[in-house]
């Protein structure tokens, strides 16, 4: 399957593509962060106070609803794209998107209603967005030739996971100036998009005939992420005298179901004539090790910018002189080194693994990571900001180092046909991993601001000679709700006191220091960095295993498909380097490629292990090479029919730094 852009344009086609697939990308993962910093305006838009019981509910599902829905649909969507046509899925997600957005944008009524139009909107919103993630690394994959597709995918992974990051300054900068701004520019950018795509793609494949969608199979597996996704996000809000809902049954119960389910969905594709997806991709090591890394990278930094956001506009940003309305637009501005860093190491990073491969980039850049954690980990919480910056820099260039080598290994491993849901598969392990990441970091959070957050609030109020009534009062509100008010950039000390009927009996310099800057961060802090260490430390430990796992990527895998000049069926060639220094192996079609099939040299340690996999995969992992033209090749050199699967003699060896250029 090939993706071509209309001719008739100046910029050559392949350009044409990824500018126009990185757009999406662009778009789609803004608009999951674009509401971290923006949701105080929304909140004071539709006037909906964040500490009335409940609310803390719509926060949880505008920020989260999106991210389910992403992470639900985009294998159901990827393999959607492989049936009826990855540029038609990906037109429609930009059709989708804008006119979400729209609806959106024209949010009517106030409070609970207004709260609700916007949840619904927002999850028709992830449609849209899932569809531009499902097919976007599919459909670049399908234009780019091999020697290209690591510096490709990183460009569009760096739009995509800087997309979360300048979504943070972004929704700052909007939200400034009118909450409704957000949608506004969302829509506009859908419009664009949707017809840049459709004037520049031209989708060359058709609907494959006698193709059935695997109906129980998506049923599953939609069911049963939503279900276990929406169990984590209930299970941090309060539920009845507990201040999480872990205790909850329908909680417990969410996370059994959804797990049976999912088990179910592993089941049923093993059963059916036409899965959705085929479990034998996960027998590929460059395929499962990459979406592993990638599952474990992201839980590991999907929680990050929720608490560094809490961390600067609940604490560090009001110490510091920043009224409590204007932290949102601050966070976002100061978390710009994390922007930087990622887009500074993405491209290069995937430039370097055209040449060398993803092992040490990938891997290297989960270490730089988990060491960022424990960096952060060290720091004060009234930290110096030139500090927290440089770690901050350095967390984004590991995450860039990761993410395009990884996204790179994982695409090219798989066959044409399978691409779109591999693409899914691995932007699902991604999403949920971020969804999974708030639940458990919110969670070990809360829990360390329960156990010392109450006593402080305790005696820092009895010490400013509150009555005992209007402490206890406020000592009685969740630990959650008091950490979210700080999220949406405001100080709730006043409010409480409000409704606790004191407001007029304390005296007005009391008064004016308890609802000021620094009363209310300075109790936060000690707690806060309790929750701190629990949270860094687990990001650090699962930053570690990604990188133990992507070490067990193994060499460069690359799925050729068949081509005129292997009619005997597809090359599968296990590549390295011969003692010559010489290429081990040149692709179909390169000048010296009938020269380069054949007999490989001995492995290094004089045995040649051989193990099934997919056609056409190569794998650079040893210093020499076994070249398999066709299952049952013959002694005069005529291979199988092109129809039948080969079989790939696999040769482990040194690692290798380089390997043949193919177009």
């Amino acid at each position: 399957m090939a993706i071509q852009a209309r001719s008739g344009g100046r910029i050559p086609h392949k350009w044409s593509v990824l500018s126009n697939t990185t757009l999406g990308m662009l778009m789609a993962t803004v608009n999951a962060s674009i509401l971290i910093i923006s949701l105080p305006a929304i909140f004071r838009g539709i006037h909906l106070d964040p500490l009335a019981p409940g609310n803390v509910s719509y926060l949880l599902w505008m920020l989260m609803g999106y991210l389910l829905v992403t992470a639900v649909l985009v294998v159901s969507l990827g393999r959607l794209g492989d049936i009826f046509g990855r540029v038609r899925i990906y037109n429609a997600g930009f059709a989708v998107f804008a006119f979400a957005s729209v609806a959106c944008l024209l949010t009517p009524g106030s409070g609970r209603t207004a709260a609700l139009w916007l949840i619904g909107w927002r999850i028709v919103q992830g449609v849209g967005g899932a569809m531009l993630m499902a097919n976007s690394a599919a459909i670049i994959t399908d234009t780019f030739p091999a020697r290209q597709r690591g510096t490709a995918l990183g460009v569009n992974q760096v739009a995509g996971l800087a997309g979360s990051f300048v979504g943070l300054v972004l929704g700052g900068l909007l939200s400034a100036w009118h909450w409704r701004s957000i949608f506004a520019v969302s829509a506009l950018v859908g419009v664009i998009g949707a017809v840049w795509a459709y004037r520049n793609l031209r989708e060359t494949v058709t609907r494959r005939a006698g193709v059935r969608i695997d109906w129980w199979g998506n049923a599953t597996l939609a069911v049963g992420l939503t279900v276990l996704l929406a169990a984590l996000t209930y299970g941090i809000q309060p539920y009845r005298d507990h201040v999480e809902g872990w205790a909850n049954p329908m909680v417990f119960g969410g996370l059994i179901v959804g797990a049976a389910l999912l088990v179910a969905f592993c089941v049923i594709e093993t059963r059916v004539a036409q899965p959705m997806f085929h479990l034998r991709l996960f027998k590929i090591q460059a395929f499962w090790a990459g979406n592993a890394a990638a599952l474990l990278n992201a839980v590991a930094r999907g929680g990050l910018q929720f608490m560094l956001i809490i961390w600067l506009q609940g604490i560090w940003l009001p110490l510091h002189g920043y009224a409590f309305e204007d932290t949102p637009l601050w966070a976002g501005i100061y978390l710009v080194p994390l922007t930087v860093g990622f887009i500074v190491a993405g491209p290069v990073s995937g430039y370097l693994s055209d040449r060398y491969g993803a092992k040490l980039l990938a891997t290297g850049g989960l270490v730089v990571m988990a060491a960022t954690f424990v960096g952060l980990l060290l720091i004060p919480v009234n930290f110096s900001y030139l500090s927290f910056a440089v770690l901050l820099f350095l967390n984004g260039v590991g995450s860039g180092l990761f993410s395009a080598p990884n996204t790179t290994a994982v695409m090219n491993a798989v066959p044409a046909g399978e691409r779109g849901v591999a693409s899914g598969i691995r932007a699902t392990f991604q999403n949920a991993g971020m969804v999974l990441s708030i639940g458990v970091f919110f969670s070990l959070l809360i829990a360390g601001l329960s156990s010392s957050l109450p006593s402080a609030l305790h005696d820092g109020l009895a010490a400013q000679g509150l009555p005992p009534d209007a402490v206890s009062s406020v000592v009685a509100v969740p630990p959650v709700s008091l950490m979210f008010a700080a999220f949406l950039g405001t100080n709730p000390i006043g409010t409480l006191l409000d409704q606790a009927g004191v407001t007029g009996q304390v005296p007005p310099a009391t008064l004016d220091h308890l609802t000021g800057r620094t009363f209310l961060p300075g109790l936060l802090s000690g707690p806060f960095h309790d929750g701190l260490i629990v949270v860094f430390l687990l990001a650090a430990a699962l930053a570690a295993a990604g990188a133990v796992v992507s070490l067990f990527r193994g060499g460069v895998y690359i799925h050729d498909d068949p081509t005129p000049t292997t009619a005997a069926g597809p090359v599968a060639i296990e590549e390295g380097a011969n003692s010559n220094g010489r290429p081990a192996a040149i692709a179909p079609g390169e000048p010296g490629a009938d020269a380069a099939t054949g007999p490989a040299a001995n492995a290094a340690d004089g045995q040649a292990a051989t193990a099934p996999a997919e056609p056409g995969t190569i794998a650079a992992g040893g210093s020499s090479t076994r070249t398999t033209v066709g299952a049952d090749e013959q002694p005069n050199g005529q291979g199988s029919p092109a129809d039948e699967r080969p079989e790939v003699g696999r040769v482990r060896g040194r690692p290798v730094r380089r390997w043949s250029r193919r177009g």
